[in-house]
């Protein structure tokens, strides 16, 4: 068997690299790895070196799509006597990798390949590469044969360019020999034999079914070559010869290999295409070939011969191939039958190819238990052998399982930085990190656990492996001394003394053996703010540090009010500190502690070390000193303990999960409990820092501390004093912002602060600060609802970590004046004050919805169209207001919807931000854009109300194409009708065209004097404005007006009361205007209607009420862009009533704009544009 295998196996040429004469090691990787990056060369890239000598029997060769694959093997592999069965386990190619400077005579190197190609005489191409040649080997390199490649000195890009090269030339070589061989084959035929036949009987019989399964053999054989040839078609082609030729006369084995053959064939040929018609396919053709390596089985050979491998081998090409979650179950099946014909394989190093492969697929498929048992299975394999390699082989597999069976070196997990180990920025609680204790102590896997760490004991023996062997047995004695018997543990005790006698002197492990060690207690020290590490290079000083202790109450902070529970402890330099800590022997020897003391892994303070002798199953608490050299940080994640020869570091937070999870069940015992300890409480590691003397700042709001009320959208400025405590004075002070809800803080007076700088100890600076309140949710209204003020103030205090809390980081002088060395070597941190805000937000005034509504207003005709009244009209009539000699047909209007649920009055006012007009100056900004205010609107509580908000004057002026017109896609033609935009850029304008209508439109309110605030309507505008944000801002191409044209002389429009007044029986002069609304020409066919009440045309037929005199319809004009054009006629009404005139026009060779406009499906598809109607109120006249 081989390792490694699957099913496109059978398409692979090997080639094997031999090293010529002398290469240093680094070289011959080097040389390899170059190799290795050309495992697949491409057919379309040796045509070149391509020649036909004759018809090619692969008639069906993907030149352009198909490659040949190599696979290196470095240093070569013996002959298999299964090669004439499976042509891809020849070594069809010798490649010799020389170093010139190394072996200077070429022809030495010539010979010594010559020699080293004997051994493999199924190569048919040969090459010696040699790199790094001088002049004089270049000179004579020519001379020494086609074999020996020369590789100039290059730049690697240049060797590898030159390496590919020749890869395509052996590529093009073996292609041509293996069509020399494959027509060989077909004209002469030949004798293909495998094991299974070398004992088989010469009588008669057996004569002749060996001449007639020869045909069906070299068909396979065949089949083959054009597998590894790169024609997939081909070697089917011939696979189904050989099957059927197989199947007539009974040649099982052969039938399976063809029939595995052409599942390969398949997959070559589908490279890069999976689907599961194709998995089905290939399950049950794999089926099949397992089922006739199985019917090949011959009784009679089995002792010497079977093809037991080629039926566990297929088994796992299967399950390979089938190897992913989703087929888990059907994977397991296939590599547990295969585990289990694995104990019928003669070859025992066939078994340890069928574990290996096993395990690797468990692993693949995250069964990392099973991949650990069949790991240990390769293990013993190995250590059945009685030899150092394999002794260390099996070391290194059993490494591979201690992951899986939790026993895993400490070495071998993922280092992470001390600061982290220690829990530099967060508490050290035990139950943090509990899991660890489920994965680390599981009862029911301890005896296998002590199993594996035994045989890694034993192999790193058998290997000469001291510091594994210590490692070993120190994980096996501290992790499991309830289970080891006395005499157990003394033998574990001298395996370590032994190891350790091997190593030198001051070695370390990172696995610890004993004593356990716990911290007992730090020095009491009074409550400290949070301390940050301070930067005087840049403003921000503050940047990037983290303060040195929790501002939120945490649950693991339980104890005696004597104990101290910060996580921040502040030590002076050059003060002695001390430390208890508590050491435990649960076994049953005198335990000899060499040295230990604290480890600190800052270069800013010194432990002093001590000895200590412990007596068998008892525990000690000692005291550990030293001092503190510089200011700084102090990290002491735990001790150094030498014991038993070697150096380990003891973490706290190791033995404090060990004892969280004896507490919990999880472990058998407690060490120091079983050795007569006190039960003792969690003791938190703390952040040591040593720092000199620091200002210290406190903070109260002004009118007291309780929780500040405010209603949703309310805004309100609060004030907080702040004092100086300290001694220091403050010099450098910023204000900033943390928590949820940053945005309810509107503005910080910080100006306030700054200018008080320095404050001096005992002084005083008032802070104002605005809120703004924030949306309440709907579980925090239903806490809200209905109670009112009233109601916030029974219940106290705020929802927690919902209100933002105000920053503020100072610091005091740059230097320490108290220094009686008179020079500081550590510029002194500052600190942190974070001042909560309490804020309580009640639910105000909601907003339930927007819509859309639309109106139509009728038009009058009169005598002007303009509004006359513009200038004098105020800045509300100009919002509501509209001229009835105007009107507005479709006009729309945004309705907000809002509700009062409170027992207070809100007033609200509508705010719209209008563009400036065009006789402004154009170059204001938009921001100077006048705010006109609606009407107030008086809510009263548990009332709701509605606003309409016009959206007529929000249209654009001007229809262009900057809205529709994007870049057009690549290959449209220039002169496409047809809109070019796509439907992504115009979700992007959409979106962009309604945030600006929305920023132009506040909704204010006030109740009372001092609370007022402002609702938050962007959403919901956005939704109700989503699908007809274009009908609303972009304007109509066309507009149409009509108005009275009359004779200032022989008028009555000096009367107010005449005006836009009709009399019957008179000759009324009209004309129609029609207005462009865009920026290109455009050209129209007008027609003008005039109906009565009953929507009849009046003005045709036999029974037209009205006469007219122009035209009315058929008239072309052209309209200039943003210009009006008009048209005069006069009608002559028979008989007084209502009358309705309606002016359309249809677009001729309408552009992109006008039908994107007008959403027209078909770039044929007239555009017609129609106007608001128009109403004439005709009068009696004289007759």
């Amino acid at each position: 068997m081989e390792p490694d295998v699957s099913i496109e196996t059978l398409s692979i040429i090997r080639i094997a690299v031999l090293p010529i004469g002398t290469i240093p090691p680094p070289l011959l990787r080097d040389y390899h790895s170059m190799l290795l990056r050309h495992h697949t060369i491409a057919l379309s890239a040796i045509s070149s070196f391509y020649t036909e000598h004759q018809k090619s029997p692969f008639t069906n060769q993907p030149w352009e799509s198909g490659s040949l694959r190599f696979k290196f093997v470095l240093g070569g592999s013996p002959p298999s006597p299964w090669e004439d069965f499976q042509s891809n386990r020849k070594i069809l190619a010798v490649i010799g990798l020389c170093h010139c400077p190394s072996s200077p005579d070429l022809v030495s190197v010539t010979e010594s390949f010559n020699v080293a190609c004997k051994s493999y005489s199924s190569a048919l191409v040969r090459r010696c590469f040699a790199f790094c040649p001088g002049d004089s080997q270049l000179e004579d390199g020519d001379k020494k044969g086609e074999n020996l490649i020369l590789f100039p000195p290059s730049d690697k890009q240049t060797q590898e360019f030159h390496l590919q090269t020749m890869m395509q030339d052996i590529a093009a070589s073996l292609l041509m020999e293996f069509e020399k061989w494959v027509l060989k084959a077909e004209s002469a035929g030949t004798i293909l034999k495998t094991p299974l036949d070398s004992q088989a009987s010469l009588n008669s019989e057996e004569v002749i079914k060996a001449k007639k399964r020869r045909l069906g053999r070299a068909q396979k054989t065949i089949g083959d070559y054009s597998l590894l040839a790169g024609s997939p078609v081909d070697a089917n082609a011939h696979y189904s010869t050989a099957l059927e030729l197989a199947r007539l006369t009974g040649d099982y084995f052969w039938y399976a290999g063809a029939l595995e053959g052409s599942v390969c064939a398949l997959l070559v040929d589908r490279m890069g295409q999976r689907d599961v018609a194709l998995e089905d396919e290939v399950r049950y053709r794999y089926t099949n070939v397992i089922l006739h390596y199985r019917k090949s089985f011959i009784q009679e050979i089995a002792q010497r011969v079977s093809p037991l491998s080629f039926e566990l081998e297929a088994t796992l090409k299967l399950a390979r191939f089938l190897c992913r979650r989703e087929l888990a179950k059907e994977v397991v099946e296939l590599l547990t039958n295969a585990a289990d014909g694995a104990k019928s394989l003669i070859d025992a190093s066939d078994r340890l190819i069928v574990y290996v492969e096993v395990a690797r697929l468990f692993g693949e498929l995250g069964y990392q238990r099973k991949a650990a048992f069949f790991c240990r299975q390769v293990a013993q394999l190995y250590l059945q052998q009685d030899n150092r390699l394999a002794a260390i082989s099996a070391m290194q597999v059993l490494s591979m399982t201690t992951d899986a069976y939790r026993i895993q070196s400490r070495a071998s997990v993922s280092k992470v930085s001390v600061n982290n180990e220690t829990g530099s920025r967060q508490p050290d609680t035990g139950k943090m990190h509990h899991h660890s204790i489920v994965s680390l102590f599981e009862s029911q896997w301890s005896s296998l656990q002590m199993v594996v760490l035994r045989e890694i004991l034993l192999s790193a023996v058998r290997a000469g492996d001291p510091l594994a062997a210590w490692s070993a047995a120190a994980r096996l004695l501290r992790w499991h001394y309830p289970l080891i018997t006395p005499s157990g543990q003394n033998g574990l005790a001298s395996s370590l003394a032994n190891s350790a006698d091997r190593l030198p002197s001051g070695t370390r492990c990172a696995d610890p053996a004993l004593p356990f060690v716990r911290l007992f207690s730090f020095p009491l020290h009074s409550s400290q703010v949070d301390i940050v590490k301070r930067n005087p290079a840049r403003e921000d000083w503050w940047t990037g540090s983290a303060p040195s202790g929790p501002f939120i109450y945490t649950p693991f902070s339980k104890g005696d009010a004597n104990e101290s529970s910060k996580q921040e402890l502040i030590w002076v330099v050059g003060e002695p500190v001390q430390v208890l800590v508590e050491l435990a022997n649960p076994c049953c020897f005198d335990l000899r502690v060499d040295s230990i003391y604290l480890s600190a892994h800052s270069r800013n303070f010194d432990a002093f070390p001590v000895s200590v002798d412990i007596p068998p199953n008892s525990a000690k608490v000692i005291t550990l000193s030293g001092i503190p050299t510089a200011v700084g940080p102090v990290t002491i994640p735990g001790c150094t303990v030498h014991c038993f020869g070697v150096i380990t570091e003891h973490v706290f937070r190791d033995v404090d999960n060990l004892l969280l999870g004896a507490a919990q069940g999880l472990v058998f015992s407690d060490p120091f409990r079983s050795c007569g300890s006190a039960k003792l409480r969690h003791v938190f590691v703390p952040n040591i820092s040593v720092v000199p003397s620091l200002p210290l700042l406190v903070a109260n709001v002004v009118g007291g501390d309780g929780a500040i009320i405010l209603y949703e959208g309310e805004i309100r400025e609060v004030f907080i004093n702040f004092a100086n405590a300290g001694t220091v004075p403050i010099e450098q002070a910023h204000v900033s912002l943390s928590g949820k809800n940053q945005d309810a803080v509107i503005s910080i007076a910080d100006e306030a602060l700054q200018s008080a700088l320095p404050l001096k100890p005992g002084a005083q600076v008032t802070l104002p600060v605005t809120l703004k309140a924030w949306h309440v949710g709907p579980v925090d209204s239903d806490n809200a609802v209905g109670g009112g003020r009233n109601a916030a103030s029974n219940t106290g205090r705020p929802k927690d970590g919902t209100s933002p809390s105000l920053l503020i980081h100072y610091a005091g002088p740059l230097s320490n004046s108290g220094d009686p060395q008179g020079k500081e070597s550590v510029v002194p941190p500052g600190r942190r004050l974070v001042v909560p805000l309490q804020i309580c937000v009640l639910q105000g005034l909601s907003f339930v919805k927007a819509r859309l509504l639309s109106m139509e207003i009728p038009a009058h005709v009169g005598d002007n169209l303009r509004d006359e009244d513009t200038e004098t009209e105020s800045n509300t009539d100009r919002l509501v207001k509209i001229n009835p000699f105007r009107g507005s047909w479709g006009l729309r209007f945004l309705e907000l919807e809002l509700s009062n649920p409170t027992d207070v009055v809100f007033e609200i006012s509508v705010f719209v931000q209008l563009e400036n007009s065009a006789k402004e100056d154009d170059s204001s900004p938009v921001q100077d854009s006048p705010e006109y205010e609606y009407p107030k609107t008086r809510i009263d509580r548990d009332y709701s109300a509605r606003v309409l908000i016009p959206l007529e004057h929000f249209k654009l002026p001007v229809l262009d194409g900057s809205f529709f017109t994007k870049d057009p896609p690549p290959g449209t033609p220039s002169n496409n009708k047809h809109p070019s935009f796509s439907e992504k850029n115009t979700k992007a304008e959409i979106n962009a065209l309604i945030k600006n209508l929305i920023s132009k439109i506040k909704v204010r309110w006030q109740s009372g004097r001092n609370s007022s605030g402002e609702l938050d309507i962007k959403d919901a505008i956005q939704t109700a404005l989503q699908t007809t944000v274009m009908d609303v801002l972009l304007p109509d191409p066309l507009t149409f007006g009509f108005r009275l044209v009359r004779n200032g002389s022989k008028t009555k429009a000096q009367s107010p009361v005449s005006k836009g007044s009709v009399l019957s029986h008179e000759v009324t002069p009209m004309e129609v205007l029609v207005r462009n609304n865009t920026s290109e020409a455009i050209k129209l066919n007008l027609s003008v209607t005039c109906r009565d009440v009953a929507g009849q045309n009046c003005a045709e037929g036999a029974d037209a009420t009205v006469l007219w005199a122009g035209a009315l319809s058929g008239i072309s004009m052209e309209v200039a862009p943003l210009q009006e054009t008009r048209h005069c006629f006069s009608f002559y009404f028979l008989v007084p009533g209502e009358y309705t005139m309606v002016a359309a026009a249809v677009i001729e060779d309408a552009n992109n704009v006008l039908r994107a406009r007008a959403r027209t499906a078909s770039p044929n598809e007239p555009i017609f544009c129609r106007g608001p109607p128009f109403h004439v109120r005709v009068s009696g006249g004289e007759m």
